[in-house]
């Protein structure tokens, strides 16, 4: 039975979290939570809904913001899901305070526009060996983005407070992105966060526990991480490179998403 959906047009901003990195489908191309949320939106309304992606891998919140939000009105989307900042809180002179300004003074002209707005809060870092440094500052831009989402009548993803996402199963190997199953789980809060309900009242709960690692297996565990995934991130972080340098948005125009079944 279709449910009450106010929204016929969906708009996504921001960096690879929302492009879906990591996530895949069979032709290899990412999927991620917010296409995943706009089929539940379709699937829930029992209608079809006009969706685009702007999202750009590797974007800092100061690029999603000057690039993004004019396309994303020039659309004029019922709703609209801004999540930024992962990447700066990366770099050790990232100020939450100005990054949540910038958040806000984009979330208003949204508003103004009539658009509805859904903003992802970041995602408690506490349990990575090196990204757990930014956790107070992800703290406080997260408390920030929750006033501005109480002054405007915005919505919030609220992947700060997922238990689920302690548990790197939901990870893909680099520790930085999620897998398919990350998404998905992300995908729920996004309904619940927009007054919807999720598909199973248990959407969050933590995965059933696993034998812990020996000192050898948590050793070489790390040790191929930091092979494979952080020492590439350096070399990119030397070369002022970017893995989203010269590319445009996943999906800059809408395409119909209609109901599945």
């Amino acid at each position: 039975m279709a449910e009450t959906v106010p929204w016929h047009s969906y708009v996504a901003l921001g960096d690879s979290l929302t492009e879906g990195l990591q996530d895949l489908d069979a032709a290899g191309e990412p999927v991620g939570w917010a296409d995943r949320l706009a089929q539940h939106l379709a699937d829930r309304a029992g209608r079809p809904i006009q969706y685009a992606n702007l999202a750009i891998r590797g974007r800092l919140l100061r690029p999603i913001l000057d690039e993004q939000v004019g396309p994303a009105l020039a659309l004029q989307p019922d709703l609209v899901s801004i999540w930024g900042g992962g990447n700066d809180m990366l770099r050790p002179d990232a100020d939450p305070d100005v990054m949540a300004a910038a958040v806000e003074a984009a979330v208003i002209r949204f508003r103004n526009a009539g658009t509805d707005v859904l903003i992802g809060l970041g995602v408690d870092a506490k349990d990575s060996p090196i990204i757990k440094l930014t956790r107070n500052r992800t703290a406080i831009y997260n408390i920030n983005l929750v006033g501005i989402a109480r002054r405007h009548g915005a919505h919030i993803l609220d992947a700060w407070s997922m238990r689920s996402l302690h548990d790197w199963r939901l990870w893909h190997d680099d520790r930085l992105h999620l897998n398919a199953d990350g998404h998905a789980r992300l995908a729920q809060a996004a309904l619940v966060g927009l007054g919807l309900e999720p598909d199973s009242p248990d959407w969050d709960e933590p995965l059933p526990p696993q034998p812990p690692m020996t000192r050898r297996e948590a050793f070489d565990w790390n040790r191929a991480w930091a092979r494979d995934h952080v020492r590439p991130w350096l070399g990119r972080r030397i070369r002022r490179t970017s893995s989203g340098a010269g590319r445009t948005g996943k999906q800059p125009s809408y395409r119909e998403v209609a109901p599945q079944g």
